[in-house]
């Protein structure tokens, strides 16, 4: 890799170590990060297709009281570059880096717990000052330590990422081509499962008697090959219009209705 694209990569994974715990222009998202370090590195198919399938993974992962989420971040910046330095170090087969890559990506996942356990802890003396300089009406103190905090967010996805990108790619490139037939293919697998998984994560926590129909009308279209993702989109777009207006005219209706219509027409049913 040269300065420039080290430099862009570390850009890319300080953004999505802030975006983190900011979520507000959604670098953190696999399919931001991987999109954008494929794009500086001159593999953006390849990080497009990346980023899509950790995508699906981390649709399931929600920070849900006390209980972190795997860091994301980490799993998407960590797991794009070993797939641009195996693909720089000669990797023919592009998919077998993209499936190793997804395979790493839950690990590295796991792995960003801690260093978001210590940037946390870190973290708390840092509140201390603040409560101290908002005593004092010091605001310019808070501010500047608000921004020391963010960006320690940010630092914890970049170094790592820099230290990455100094790896010699042939390392990489000959450590994917000692793996056996019989391990490549199982983290071929297993990264398919990973993404199914993700899914299923998303589907378990929007199960609702309304929501199914929706479901299984999606399923069914998607299996015609006919039908193009913009296609797709429109028919969904339509079913939310009709779905949002059926609801409107149930309000306007009064009575002892749910407000949901599909629930009530089921209720009639039972």
């Amino acid at each position: 890799m040269s300065i420039i694209t080290v430099l862009l990569i570390v850009i890319v994974a300080f953004l999505a170590g802030m975006e983190g715990v900011l979520d507000e222009f959604q670098f953190h998202q696999p399919l931001v990060a991987c999109t954008l370090i494929g794009l500086v590195s001159g593999h953006l198919p390849e990080g497009i297709l990346l980023g899509g399938s950790l995508q699906m993974i981390a649709l399931g992962w929600a920070n849900v009281g006390a209980a972190i989420a795997p860091d994301a971040a980490l799993a998407s910046v960590a797991s794009a570059i070993i797939m641009v330095l195996a693909l720089d170090g000669g990797t023919t087969n592009a998919t077998d880096a993209v499936n190793t890559a997804i395979a790493l990506a839950v690990p590295l996942s796991v792995a960003g717990l801690f260093l978001t356990m210590i940037c946390r802890t870190l973290a708390i003396p840092i509140v201390h000052m603040m409560d101290a300089a908002a005593e004092k009406g010091n605001y310019r103190t808070i501010e500047f330590l608000q921004i020391v905090a963010i960006a320690m967010q940010g630092v914890r996805i970049a170094i790592p990422a820099a230290v990455l990108c100094f790896v010699p790619p042939q390392i990489v490139t000959d450590a994917l081509n000692l793996m056996p037939a019989w391990l490549s293919g199982g983290m071929a697998v297993g990264g398919g499962m990973i993404a199914a998984v993700g899914y299923a994560m998303v589907i378990n926590m929007m199960a609702t008697r309304e929501v199914w129909p929706f479901f299984a009308i999606g399923f069914c279209l998607a299996a015609i090959s006919q039908l193009t993702l913009i296609a797709l989109g429109v028919i969904g777009i339509s079913l939310a219009l009709i779905y949002l207006g059926l609801k409107d005219l149930a309000k306007q209706g009064g009575g002892g209705g749910s407000g949901d219509p599909l629930g009530d027409i089921l209720d009639d049913y039972e």
